[in-house]
Order: C-alpha cells, then structure tokens, then sequence
C-alpha cells in the first residue's frame, strides 16, 4: 500500500496556463520526490492596463511518501 501526501501551490507564468503549471511542478520537483499527479484547483490571469500580463494556477501536487 502506497501513502500520498498533497501541497497546494501557485504558481505563474507570463507565456501559458500550461507553462504555469510545469513550472509549478519543476519548482515542486526540486523539494519533494515521487510526484506522482497534479490537479489544477483554479485558473486566473493578471492585467494591467487591459492587457494579461500572467497567468496563475493554483493546483494540488499529489506525492508518495517512501
């Protein structure tokens, strides 16, 4: 039997959703070993001066515990 354990995170990006979320697993990947899945709780962008400037995620990143 496999024991999981989640951290929630946020993580940005100024090119994608998409590179937001592999960057909040790499940087996620450098702390804690075995990933195993991520989920994305929510999505929401920056604006400034009626442009998007970033793009957020926030999302649970799922672990085994050795």
């Amino acid at each position: 039997m496999a024991i999981m354990k989640s951290v929630e995170i946020m993580s940005d990006s100024a090119k994608s959703f998409e590179d937001a979320i592999e960057n909040g697993v790499e940087r996620t990947a450098k702390s804690v070993d075995h990933i195993r899945s991520a989920f994305v709780n929510s999505q929401s962008v920056v604006v400034k001066d009626g442009k998007v400037t970033a793009f957020r995620v926030n999302m649970n990143i799922t672990f085994e515990v050795k």
